[in-house]
């Protein structure tokens, strides 16, 4: 992993069975099926539901500080942990949790490479033990606004059309054909389409077939074939903002790209918005 612009990003399945336990380190999973860390889990990790814990319940938007604080500290996380996170699908909403807690300005957090489904392919021990830690008083950061994109920012970037922009859901959902992926409908917008000039990368491009990340160079040559070189500032978006969220993280922490936000209002927000510009194939 030293090819990665940020290798001290991403530990192995044998750092985690290694350094899992350490008093330092802390494990949290977050999965697509919030049922899945009941059914198993790495031991001592911490499961977070991304539907109830990672998101506000009213209003739309991201937890703030104080409820990062109280998340992070209920999960027994202090301010010189390491945080590990990992889940289940290639990792999309651990890379989701991972964007939200360096937003909030920890700066030592890992992803796993290759996931969940990585550490289950390799034969390696799961508990349904729930872990309870001794919570702390973690005191967050101010929001990191420079790698967060809003409505604002995201129409003036199409209107100046000097901005990077890439949408990475499936190809059904950038031609409009689909509103959002198959199992998640409820989460539609008004419209289908994606946003002028975007370039359709789709996230699971970047991982093999075992869910870790592919090299560096594969990974700058599937994001520089369509115009994503780190040259030009760089918006990333999907429906709501957690497949970008992945994309975010290769762009930024594996190919080093230090001009990247995710725009995590993405496609339920900009194809509902009125008089929002969409192209269609």
């Amino acid at each position: 992993m030293a090819e990665y612009a940020h290798p001290e990003s991403l530990v192995s399945t044998e750092w985690v069975a290694e350094h899992g336990s350490d008093a330092n380190v802390r494990l949290i999973e977050v999965d697509v099926d919030t049922a899945a860390y009941e059914q198993g889990h790495i031991a001592g990790a911490v499961g977070w539901n991304w539907q109830s814990q990672l998101q506000q319940s009213v209003r739309r938007d991201l937890l703030s500080k104080d409820e990062m604080e109280g998340l992070l500290g209920g999960s027994g996380v202090s301010n010189d942990t390491t945080v590990v996170v990992y889940g289940d699908n290639n990792n999309w909403f651990a890379a989701w949790a991972f964007w939200q807690i360096r937003y909030y300005g920890h700066g030592d957090v890992k992803l796993m490479n290759g996931g969940r489904a990585k550490w289950e392919a390799e034969g390696r021990p799961m508990t349904t033990d729930v872990p309870s830690y001794a919570a702390t008083n973690y005191s967050a950061k101010d929001p990191d606004e420079s790698i967060r994109a809003y409505r604002d920012q995201v129409l003036a970037a199409v209107g100046a059309g000097n901005t990077a922009l890439v949408d990475v859901r499936s190809p059904a959902e950038f031609s409009g054909e689909l509103l959002a992926p198959p199992n998640l409908p409820q989460e539609g917008s008004q419209r289908g389409g994606h946003i002028p000039g975007a370039a359709n990368i789709p996230w699971g491009q970047a991982a093999n077939e075992d869910g870790t990340f592919k090299s560096a160079d594969e990974l700058a040559a599937l994001y520089g074939g369509q115009g994503v070189d780190g040259s030009r500032d760089t918006i990333a978006y999907c429906r709501i903002g957690e497949r970008s969220s992945h994309t975010w993280f290769v762009l930024t922490q594996l190919l080093g790209y230090g001009n990247v936000r995710n725009y995590d209002g993405s496609w339920t927000e900009w194809g509902s918005i009125v008089g929002a510009p969409i192209e269609k194939p």
